[in-house]
């Protein structure tokens, strides 16, 4: 039985790159008790800020189950973001996951094929697949399906590519070998990505303080104004912030993708802060309908531009 279980895990594996799927791993589907307190404290410390969002079903979270009765494995699949072309120098910083098209839509269309294609190999497989768009602990799941070990950024961070990839889950009521869930964490005593933070947003104990971040700021927050002071710290980035990833020295081994989806809009390479401010509200819709920085609205980049300092 073990065998047969190990070959199924295989294929899965193999049916996961035949879809485009940079790397898969399989853990066994459990209740994650530990995340559930340092979730729920996390939580009461209040450093989601205004991302309410993050205290509903709060059981489905924790619990694989909640999302798809008689859950027995967990399957993580990664999908390589870094992008082989750079911004233009002085432009406003964009995040470079959001480059391309908006990641949902790609990757969504993945796992939905991909799971058609395990019921054809595999027969009657019920399953439910998520990226960002349910209350799912993404990062915990890669890392008890030993992709990786958590930063002290937050991210997973994988030995072989570092961490620019998206992260996505499929939750099925398939028996698979689970793979080792053990490793090592290999920070050690860098403080690379803390130091770098000008926010101040990594704290200690592999904490984050998403009120605090550059990428809370310029996404998550609806204000129509942001706080004064971050001004002098947000070193011109408009759209999300790379800085911990930038300089931490896992990141050495990323390469780029090779995902025709994600190739870059030439706008985000090439504007400069003249041609973004230029940008009206319809142009805007029109650019950027299939790009994750449609989120932002027209408005709030229009906020976020405010940020940019002439060097």
């Amino acid at each position: 039985m073990k065998q047969n279980l190990e070959q199924r895990a295989e294929l899965v594996k193999s049916l996961a790159k035949s879809i485009g799927f940079d790397s898969c791993g399989i853990a066994k589907a459990v209740s994650l008790d530990a995340d559930a307190r340092r979730l729920e404290n996390w939580l009461k410390k209040g450093r989601h800020g205004e991302m309410k969002y993050l205290e509903n079903h709060f059981e489905m979270r924790i619990d694989p189950t909640k999302l798809v009765p008689g859950a027995k494995s967990v399957i993580t699949l990664l999908f390589d973001y870094f992008p082989e072309k750079k911004q233009e120098p002085n432009s406003p910083k964009i995040a470079k996951y959001a480059f391309g098209k908006d990641y949902h839509l790609v990757i969504r269309e993945k796992l939905n094929s991909f799971l058609c294609v395990l019921r054809e190999a595999l027969g009657d497989v019920e399953g439910r697949g998520f990226v960002d768009s349910a209350p799912v602990l993404e990062r915990t799941w890669a890392f008890k399906s030993g992709l990786g070990w958590i930063g002290k950024n937050g991210n997973l961070i994988n030995k072989k590519k570092g961490s620019f990839f998206f992260l996505a889950t499929l939750i099925t009521d398939l028996e698979l070998h689970p793979d080792d869930p053990y490793v090592q964490d290999y920070c050690g005593s860098c403080t690379k990505c803390v130091d770098a933070c000008p926010t101040e947003a990594i704290l200690p104990n592999k904490e984050l303080d998403a009120s605090q971040c550059i990428s809370y700021f310029t996404i998550e927050l609806k204000s129509s104004s942001l706080p004064e002071q971050l001004s002098d710290k947000a070193d011109n980035w408009v759209f999300g912030c790379d800085i911990c990833q930038d300089v931490c020295p896992w990141n050495r081994f990323s390469q780029p993708h090779n995902h025709d989806e994600l190739t870059p809009l030439e706008e985000i390479l090439t504007f400069d802060i003249a041609k973004w401010m230029a940008v009206d509200k319809d142009n805007f819709q029109k650019i950027f309908k299939d790009s994750p920085i449609k989120r932002t609205q027209w408005e709030g980049m229009q906020r976020n531009l405010k940020l940019y300092k002439f060097s």
